[in-house]
């Protein structure tokens, strides 16, 4: 078992790895061509014997040739020429280097499908004439070609325009050979009749309506006598163009909006170099809403939607019907402009069941209008579930003075959407009407609970039963103290004498005063009565 756990767990699974890895160096190795080395993104031949012939190539069942970034060539005396299909299969290669050997011909369209190419190295190679063709499509930051035998002559007259427009401060020691075999400095060579051409674009006013067509007409100039040809980009409109010699047009028709800000260009080029006149087409076309959403809740509730028009439309948002003027509590916000799209939201803070309705969005510049609406729902009304969407009530509510839209205030301010900070308000407000109920019941409810408890110790002091004794005679239990109980267990019932009431446990004398009653002095029975003593029972 710790065999099979052992050859089956993660030190196999380093095993297989290291395997595959071999095996993808081994795979590489065998497709490489001789005296050449190849790795996953690398190809280098400097073995002068037996040496290469042609540019190398990898075989059918080698690794992606996409996945090599870098060729390194040396001392292949007998590679002459890079042809056209020699470097396609590299799409990703970025550095190409080829010094010390024989290289005399490169193929115009030899790194056509090159555009990655960053770095290219021809030093000490047998190049006479170099065309700016080559290069013209790449974005390269160094292009070395010192050592090379060049003829003086107007075809590397754009080497020395290069070096002279170049940022880097490190120029090339370049030279070339004139008619007597003798070395002259590249940056010193002046050849007759030979110079960067020019262009001229003569366009009439390119704002123009959706819809519409124009032309474009160019013309070109130089010795040698360049080329003209039209850079249209990924221009949507359909458009044809005819030249003649130096003279060229370009027709758009049925052009759209897609099209508007994108830049046209009339190209003049030769042996030197290239010269460029270019215009940008504006379009005005009518607005369009091409998005509108329900509400989503972020930091605020959006309205989120996009508007493509030019000139920039005008906004206007309608509330069930009526105008909406915006506040700094409902008001729209542009969030992204991108030349003649629009995208942003209507805004609101803290929305209640006071905001449902329909929102409605008008979008209008001088060449028409679109419109589109939607039901916004942020929260249900008291007393129904949340989850549904009533019917929203016409409701009349008060002006809290927004400000006009672009478009003009024609609002019937009857019927405006309420500002979420009146509906703030009004909240506030039933919120201190029901703390008010709430505070009134409650002491309205301890009043009674006092009043009650009054009562019920006035009863109890003037009402308590049990064994008592009465403290006057028979006709005189109308007495308030006829009731009052000495008690049972208490201090001894001698102590204070027979006419005592107790109190705690504390036996006081009582005397009853015969006025209390109304009982005059002719109605008392003092004869019965012990001297010295309250009258017992």
């Amino acid at each position: 078992m710790s065999s099979w756990t052992r050859w089956h767990g993660p030190a196999m699974a380093r095993l297989w790895g290291f395997c595959w890895l071999v095996v993808g160096f081994w795979r590489a190795a065998l497709a490489c061509p001789t005296s050449c080395k190849c790795s996953a993104s690398r190809i280098w031949c400097s073995d002068p014997s037996p040496g290469i012939v042609a540019f190398p190539r990898l075989e059918p069942n080698s690794a992606d040739p996409e996945n090599i970034t870098e060729i390194y060539i040396a001392n292949q005396k007998r590679l002459e020429i890079i042809n056209e299909d020699d470097v396609e299969a590299y799409a990703g290669l970025k550095n190409l280097t080829i010094v010390d050997s024989g290289l005399k011909f490169v193929a115009h369209k030899a790194f056509l499908k090159n555009s990655n190419l960053q770095y290219i190295n021809f030093t000490r190679n047998k190049l006479m004439s170099l065309s700016r063709k080559h290069f013209r499509h790449l974005d390269l930051s160094e292009l070395i070609l010192v050592g090379n035998p060049f003829t003086c002559s107007c075809d590397i007259m754009w080497i020395k325009t290069l070096q002279e427009t170049k940022s880097s401060p490190e120029t090339q020691d370049l030279y070339c050979l004139n008619e007597n075999s003798k070395n002259i400095p590249l940056a010193n060579l002046q050849i007759p009749n030979c110079g960067l051409p020019s262009a001229n674009l003569a366009a009439p006013n390119l704002t123009v309506e959706e819809g519409k067509s124009i032309t474009l007409s160019c013309s070109v100039a130089g010795d040698p006598v360049p080329n003209l040809y039209w850079d249209v980009g990924n221009l949507v409109s359909k458009h044809m163009n005819e030249t003649s010699h130096t003279q060229g047009s370009l027709r758009i028709t049925n052009i759209s909006s897609d099209d508007s800000g994108k830049q046209i260009s009339c190209v003049a080029e030769n042996l030197v170099g290239e010269d460029q006149d270019s215009v940008n087409l504006t379009v005005h076309f009518a607005p369009t809403i091409t998005f509108l959403e329900s509400p989503t809740s972020d930091h605020h509730w959006c309205i989120p939607f996009t508007v493509k028009g030019n000139p920039k439309p005008a906004l206007q948002w309608f509330y069930n019907g009526a105008i909406l003027n915006e506040s700094k509590y409902i008001c729209t916000k542009i969030h992204v402009t991108n030349h003649t799209e629009y995208h942003g939201c209507l805004q609101l803070d803290n929305p209640t069941h006071m905001n449902n309705g329909d929102y409605k969005l008008v979008a209008k510049n001088e060449y028409g209008k679109d419109e589109k609406q939607i039901s916004a729902h942020f929260m249900g009304w008291p007393g129904i579930d949340d989850g549904a969407n009533p019917n929203y009530p016409d409701v009349i509510y008060e002006d809290y003075g927004t400000a006009a839209n672009d478009i003009g205030d024609t609002t019937n301010r009857s019927n405006e959407i309420p500002s979420t900070d009146v509906a703030d308000k009004s909240g506030r407000e039933h919120l201190s009407v029901y703390a008010v109920v709430v505070i009134a019941s409650v002491v309205g409810f301890c009043l009674l609970v006092m009043l009650f408890l009054l009562k019920l110790a006035r009863h109890s002091k003037f009402g308590m039963k049990g064994p008592a004794s009465v403290i006057s005679n028979d006709d005189d239990s109308a007495s308030p103290l006829h009731h009052i109980s000495n008690g049972s267990n208490t201090p001894s019932s001698s102590e204070g004498g027979p006419d005592a009431v107790i109190i705690g446990m504390t036996k006081i004398p009582v005397i009853e005063n015969p006025q209390y009653f109304g009982i005059t002095n002719s109605q008392l029975k003092p004869d019965t009565w012990p001297r010295g003593s309250p009258k017992t029972a």
